[in-house]
């Protein structure tokens, strides 16, 4: 997302990409490219967009927070932002948080008019000005939320159908003749299990992931005892019910 996000800025701005591993560098390109912190106090930025996954995001910022203006907004684009509230509090320095609701996995990057982003409503003004500006000329749906509102949708947006495709992929088998609904089911699997293990875990880690995984365990269990019992009147009072949750 970094590589993205200094492609889509790299056309009315100037961009540096600092990253310690020249390595990651070798494809990037109308930018400058940094591998030590004192080049970030060259530069000067006004503004820092840290793209490092969840597991190192506050200490990338510690990192490079001084090498930085006081005035330099600093931004994440983390998928659960659990612990950032207070780091923002505790550093005092604009902020703007926010976090693109997709990927290259699933996403078509020349084309995300029907995808979304969340920005943080308790950012700085001038840093949701940047980003609701940036999001619109991309033509993502864009929402805004509390970092409270925020972790408490992606427990829900992206918790349930992760540990759902997991479940599933966990106890398949090899199948001669897979019909469309299990080869759909497989070709979200083989997405998600491209991603990082990282990215994963911290989407799965969001502490208010255990409450819907309970919801999803009830349910389970709800459906498994109508199935045991071939119970046709509770299955389509079942059916009835799920069909009104996604009209």
């Amino acid at each position: 997302m970094g590589a993205f996000f200094a492609d889509v800025l790299s056309f009315q701005h100037e961009i540096a990409i600092y990253d310690r591993n020249p390595e990651r560098l070798r494809f990037t390109y109308n930018c400058i490219r940094m591998t030590l912190p004192e080049e970030i106090a060259e530069f000067k930025p006004e503004i820092l967009i840290n793209a490092a996954t969840v597991q190192y995001t506050i200490d990338a910022f510690r990192q490079a927070l001084p090498y930085i203006p006081e005035s330099c907004i600093i931004s994440d684009i983390a998928s659960v932002k659990t612990g950032l509230k207070e780091f923002y509090g505790e550093v005092k320095r604009p902020f703007v948080s926010t976090h693109p609701m997709f990927g290259p996995t699933f996403a078509n990057l020349g084309n995300l008019s029907s995808e979304n982003a969340i920005i943080i409503s308790e950012s700085s003004h001038l840093g949701k000005v940047f980003f609701r500006d940036l999001y619109s000329s991309l033509k993502l749906n864009i929402c805004e939320y509390t970092f409270d509102e925020h972790d408490e949708t992606i427990a829900y947006s992206l918790s349930i159908p992760f540990t759902s495709t997991l479940v599933f992929a966990s106890v398949m088998k090899h199948q001669e003749a897979p019909g469309t609904t299990f080869k759909k089911h497989l070709d979200v699997a083989r997405g998600l299990l491209s991603e990082d293990d990282y990215l994963l875990t911290e989407i799965l880690f969001n502490p208010r992931t255990p409450r819907q995984l309970e919801e999803i365990r009830t349910e389970l269990a709800q459906l498994l005892e109508i199935i045991k019992v071939k119970d046709s009147k509770a299955m389509g009072e079942f059916l009835k019910k799920v069909r009104g949750n996604i009209i």
